[in-house]
C-alpha cells in the first residue's frame, strides 16, 4: 500500500492533508506525531477525519525525541484508529533507562495489542564525528528488534549499500520510509538522487513485501501553496510507485 507521511505537507492543517492525499488516490496516510502540531495529538479529531475523507491512517510514526509514556500514548491512538503499524526511533545514545524498556517492554506490548511497533534505522548524526548520536543504531540492533521500519535516505546518508541493507532486514521489514539524497539534500523525491529506489521498490516488490511504502519527503519538494501544483507532485510520485512497484510482477507470478 502508498501512503505519504503528513510532514512531506507540513504547513498544512490536518484536514487539509487528509484532503490532498484522499484527493491524490493514495491508500492512507502516514501519521507523523508532531509534538508542535495539536491536530496530530487529538485521536478524536484525527477519528473523524477518517470518517470523513474514509482514508486511513496506515502507520503513525512518533517523534524523534520520546519516551516510554509517548509510546503508550501512541499505541492508545493507534488502538482507537485501527492503526497496526508504529514507527518509533532509536533512543539517544546515553538513555540507557529508555533503550531498556524499549528492549523489554515493546515485545510485550506488541503481543497484548496485537500492533507492529518498528525501529527505524537510525539518523547518521554523530558527536565530534565519531560517537552515534543513538543507541540501537545498527542492523544487529534492528534484527534484535525484531520489526524493522527502513528508512532510505538515512542509508545514503550513512553510505550504505541499500540494496545489501534491505536483504539483511528482509525477514523484519514492516514498513518503508521512501525518498532520495540529490545534491546532498536528504529526503529529496525518489526520482533522482544517489540511491538506486527503483530497483529497490522492484526488489521488494518481487519479493511480496505486504507493509506499507509511505514517500517521506522534504516539503520544498512539495511545491506547497498551490493546490494545483501541490496535486501535480502527489501525482507524479504517486506515478513513480506504480511504474517501479505495482506494475512490477512478483517472483511467484513470473514463476
Amino acid at each position: 500500500m502508498l501512503a505519504i507521511c503528513s510532514d512531506s505537507l507540513k504547513g498544512y492543517g490536518l484536514n487539509r492533508i487528509f484532503q490532498l492525499i484522499k484527493e491524490a488516490g493514495y491508500d492512507g496516510v502516514d501519521l507523523n506525531i508532531d509534538p508542535k502540531n495539536f491536530d496530530t495529538l487529538d485521536t478524536e479529531y484525527i477519528r473523524e477525519l477518517i470518517d470523513k475523507y474514509q482514508l486511513p491512517v496506515l502507520s503513525i510514526s512518533t517523534p524523534i525525541t520520546s519516551s516510554a509514556k509517548k509510546i503508550q500514548g501512541a499505541v492508545d491512538m493507534a488502538k482507537t484508529l485501527n492503526c497496526k503499524v508504529i514507527v518509533i526511533q532509536p533512543p539517544k545514545i546515553f538513555d540507557f533507562q529508555y533503550a531498556s524498556w524499549l528492549k523489554n517492554e515493546i515485545p510485550k506490548i506488541r503481543q497484548r495489542e496485537n500492533i507492529s511497533i518498528a525501529l527505524e534505522n537510525a539518523p547518521s548524526e554523530t558527536f565530534l564525528g565519531i560517537i552515534p548520536e543513538h543507541s540501537m543504531n545498527n542492523v544487529i540492533d534492528l534484527k534484535k528488534f525484531k520489526h524493522v521500519c527502513l528508512d532510505t535516505t538515512r542509508v545514503g546518508a550513512k553510505k550504505e549499500d541499500l540494496i545489501r541493507i534491505y536483504k539483511t532486514l528482509k525477514p523484519y521489514l514492516v514498513h518503508v520510509h521512501l525518498s532520495n539524497i540529490k545534491n546532498g539534500t536528504p529526503y529529496s523525491p525518489p526520482e533522482s538522487g544517489i540511491l538506486p529506489v527503483e530497483s529497490f521498490l522492484t526488489k521488494l516488490k518481487q519479493d511480496g513485501f505486504p507493509g506499507t511504502i509511505s514517500l517521506k519527503i522534504n516539503p520544498k519538494f512539495m511545491n506547497l501553496g498551490s493546490d494545483k501544483e501541490v496535486k501535480a507532485t502527489l501525482q507524479k510520485l504517486k506515478e513513480f510507485y506504480t511504474t517501479y512497484f505495482s506494475s512490477i510482477k512478483t517472483l511467484k507470478s513470473e514463476e
